[in-house]
């Protein structure tokens, strides 16, 4: 009796201490290991069928991260209006059963404490796992504009904060640099750096893995700015938010693995070597033979199946296309399109779609072709871009965007739904977006305002993000060479998407620029190496990411416009305010809300992408820094290529731009002069 006494009383301390420490711990933000948020954004009953939904994903979250073994698992459950979205994450260096004991604790936590929620999140545990539910998806994004929990533990540093930063900083960087860089299966790192002789800096981050690299880069860097606002300086600390994780301390917190233990380790080689001394050489002769007869069959097999195909390519020639056959010659080293049949159309189906084409459904026209609003058989609307059958150019412009879209995934590219060659007809089938391309807004005078300050950042994000996996992340390297307003599409919650790959072209990963014997494009959002001297690289998208960015800001087209003063054209308007200190000036009239630092640092960011020289102009990744970091200190911006020292004059017949401007040759102009706007 007195042992177990004494036991209670040692469990009581231990609740009494921990308890303790977690009102310090609030103090600053919530505790580390246990944060629950209950989303205000609607509730369910109980006996309802969400209700029902909710309980099945949540108490399936356990059961199923053990079978996955991958410390991570997302599902739904129902049908709308009454579908659950749920995922669960454990910490990366947690064994199996750690894991699934924590989400099992964590679901039943989550239930309760937020019994009638139809959103709601918690991170929880000691190491901490995450459970979140929720009525819309969420998986492959971002989570943007949500509460978060950022943590510090322990005093302040007593060394100095400028030494301690040029360690911790570079610490920070390399370990989301190598947790971006994990698989669709686990995007997880550790790091750690020497302070002292006899001090090191730990560090550990996290993101759910069905984030892109650049996404889950992003998240990382966006929620370390965070957590610098209000805990730097201290012993350790930290940030839990939707879609990912960090935290440093200056003790060591992690399992110090080599590898993550939700990768299964590799099995053990097997021997050859048994009890007896080993296997018998007539065994070995047997199996050495038996592989070789095996290979010399599957040989012939492939050989004759060769053929066959061959064979059935030469027939079905002068009836239709071969997509395998037309398309390798577009994408250089790359292997043959796989699956390309199950994104084909029959005509048949394109036409009633559309109601054969009929101007009713006519969304717009462009070089390529019209553009056509449709409706599959399952109710789902498409855009049907159909190519100018008399168009000799746009059959390669088609194949060109197949070959690229058909391999590019990203929600902030259209997506490729199909295509149709079939007779004389090339048409591609898109996901439809309701609210057309961005020019429809922000040259608009009435609907511009629809467009507040929060949802044109939010399209400037989106665009450097989707320019981010075309130049780094996907497995092309991709320049646009058309990025415009009228080439970003938007969806129903304003979601930029940049379409239009006919112009696009592939590089290689060392490759530094590319000569066109033919300039192609937008006069205005053209850099001036692509127009003058026909050199294309990044920075070209770049140039006019950084065009974009300003009529975002300013509400005004990249052509001329009359000034009080002169006729101006953007970049040489917007670049004279920025000289004369004068920058908010060119800030759009209809934002009468929104953070005007932030409106002045994106009109910073948009004259260093379209400075002149090509050197001087940020990476994409620098740009996505820029725009997600209040640390970093922009470098001053240089004149922009074509400034215009005199004479601007606009041919409103020919829809061309004639320049008279320092520095270029009269071919140079005529070259200018000529490019289609």
């Amino acid at each position: 009796m007195r042992m177990h006494n004494s036991a209670m009383n040692f469990r009581n301390l231990f609740v009494f201490l921990r308890y303790m420490l977690t009102i310090r711990m609030i103090s600053c933000a919530t505790n580390w290991d246990l944060w629950e948020h209950c989303y205000d954004t609607g509730n369910f009953t109980a006996n309802s069928t969400y209700a029902t939904n909710r309980n099945l994903l949540v108490s399936s979250l356990a059961s199923n991260i053990t079978v996955l073994n991958s410390g991570f698992y997302n599902t739904t459950i129902g049908q709308e209006p009454d579908k659950v979205y749920g995922l669960a994450l454990c910490r990366g260096d947690v064994s199996s059963e750690d894991c699934s004991s924590c989400v099992n604790s964590t679901s039943q936590d989550i239930m309760s404490t937020c019994h009638s929620t139809k959103e709601a999140l918690m991170w929880a545990g000691d190491p901490p796992c995450l459970v979140h539910y929720a009525d819309r998806s969420l998986f492959g994004k971002v989570e943007m504009y949500v509460p978060i929990n950022r943590y510090y533990r322990g005093n302040n540093l007593t060394m100095n904060l400028t030494e301690f930063d040029k360690i911790w900083q570079p610490l920070m960087e390399r370990t989301m640099r190598e947790a971006s860089s994990g698989s669709s299966e686990i995007k997880f790192a550790t790091q750690e750096a020497n302070l002292t002789s006899i001090q090191t800096i730990y560090a550990l981050m996290q993101c759910t893995p069905d984030l892109s690299q650049s996404d889950c880069f992003y998240c990382l860097t966006r929620y370390l700015d965070e957590y610098k606002k209000c805990c730097h300086g201290r012993q350790g600390g930290g940030v839990e938010s939707p879609n990912c994780m960090l935290r440093w301390d200056l003790s060591l917190f992690y399992k110090d693995m080599v590898l993550p233990p939700l990768l299964s380790p590799p099995p053990a080689p097997t021997t050859m070597a048994e009890d007896n001394g080993g296997i018998a050489a007539g065994t070995v002769v047997i199996i050495i033979v038996s592989v070789i007869i095996f290979m010399l069959l599957v040989s012939l097999c492939c050989f004759f199946l060769g053929k066959l195909k061959q064979k059935q390519i030469r027939n079905n020639q002068g009836r239709k296309y071969s997509i395998h056959h037309c398309l390798v010659p577009f994408v250089k080293g790359e292997k043959e399109m796989t699956n390309t049949e199950s994104l084909q159309f029959n005509i048949g189906t394109i036409r009633t779609a559309t109601e054969n084409f009929s101007e009713a459904k006519k969304l717009g026209q462009g070089g390529f072709g019209p553009v056509y609003k449709g409706t599959l058989p399952n109710g789902q609307q498409v855009a049907v871009k159909r190519l100018s059958m008399n168009s000799r150019q746009g059959e390669v412009e088609f194949k060109n965007e197949v070959t690229l879209l058909a391999k590019l995934q990203h929600r902030n590219l259209v997506r490729l739904l199909g295509f149709c060659l079939e007779r004389k007809e090339r048409i591609l089938v898109y996901e439809f977006l309701p609210n057309s391309s961005l020019d429809h807004f922000i040259f608009d005078p009435i609907k511009r305002e629809d467009l507040d300050w929060e949802r044109r950042y939010k399209i400037i994000e989106g665009i450097a993000r989707g320019l981010l996996y075309l130049h780094e992340d996907s497995k092309l390297r991709i320049i646009h060479c058309d990025l415009k307003a009228s080439n970003i599409l938007l969806d129903s919650k304003m979601n930029p998407k940049i379409s239009d790959f006919g112009m696009a072209r592939l590089f290689e990963m060392d490759q530094t620029h590319i000569i066109t014997n033919r300039v192609v494009g937008t006069l205005g959002y053209m850099a001036p190496e692509y127009v003058i001297h026909r050199h294309f690289s990044v920075k070209s998208d770049v140039f006019s990411f950084g065009v974009l960015v300003l009529e975002l800001v300013s509400g005004q087209k990249r052509s001329c416009f009359d000034t009080e003063e002169e006729i101006e054209c953007l970049l040489t308007h917007a670049w004279k305010k920025w000289d004369e200190g004068t920058a908010s000036n060119l800030i759009d009239p209809t934002l009468k809300e929104g953070s005007r630092n932030e409106m002045t640092k994106c009109i910073h960011i948009g004259l260093l992408c379209v400075q002149e020289s090509i050197s001087d102009r940020p990476t994409i990744t620098s740009v996505i820094h820029m725009l997600n970091s209040n640390s970093v200190t922009l470098p001053s911006p240089a004149k922009p290529g074509f400034f215009m020292q005199s004479s601007v004059i606009v041919n409103a017949s020919s829809s061309t731009l004639e320049l008279n401007s320092t520095g270029s040759t009269e071919s140079d102009q005529r070259r200018i002069a000529t490019a289609p706007l």
